[in-house]
C-alpha cells in the first residue's frame, strides 16, 4: 500500500460536529466575545466620562448599523454564555449527562438565548 492510499486517521476530515461539541465550542467563543465586548463597553463608558464631542462620536459608532449588529451579537453572547453556564452548573451537580437530556438541554440553551436576546432588545427599544 502506498503512502497516498493509506486510510486516514479519524481526524477533522471525518469528524462530524455534534450538538454537544458545538455548544462547548460556542461557550468558549462567547466567553472570548464577552471579554472583547467588555473592552468596548469600557471604551464607551470612558467616552461618556470625557463628555461632549467624543461621546457623540462613540454614540455615532454604536448607533450605526454595524454598531447595532455588534451590540446584538454581544447581547446574544451574554445570554448564551449565561444559559450554557447554568447548564454546566447542572452538569457539575451530576445531572443531565444522558445523551437525550444533553441534546435537549443544548437545544433549550439555544432557544432560551434567542428568546432572551430578542426580549431584551424589544424592551430596550421600548424605553
Amino acid at each position: 500500500m502506498s503512502v497516498s492510499n493509506r486510510p486516514l486517521s479519524p481526524h477533522l476530515q471525518v469528524y462530524k460536529p455534534q450538538l454537544t461539541s458545538i455548544t462547548s465550542i460556542l461557550h468558549r467563543a462567547t466567553g472570548v466575545a464577552l471579554a472583547v465586548g467588555t473592552l468596548f463597553l469600557v471604551w464607551w463608558l470612558m467616552a461618556a466620562a470625557t463628555g461632549g464631542s467624543y461621546f457623540g462620536y462613540m454614540q455615532g459608532i454604536m448607533g450605526s448599523w454595524i454598531g447595532l449588529l455588534v451590540l446584538f451579537g454581544f447581547s446574544f453572547a451574554l445570554f448564551y454564555h449565561l444559559c450554557n453556564g447554568i447548564r454546566h452548573l447542572v452538569w457539575d451537580a451530576g445531572y443531565g449527562f444522558e445523551l437525550e437530556t444533553a441534546y435537549l438541554s443544548g437545544k433549550l440553551v439555544f432557544a432560551a438565548s434567542a428568546v432572551l436576546t430578542v426580549l431584551a432588545w424589544i424592551l430596550a427599544c421600548a424605553l
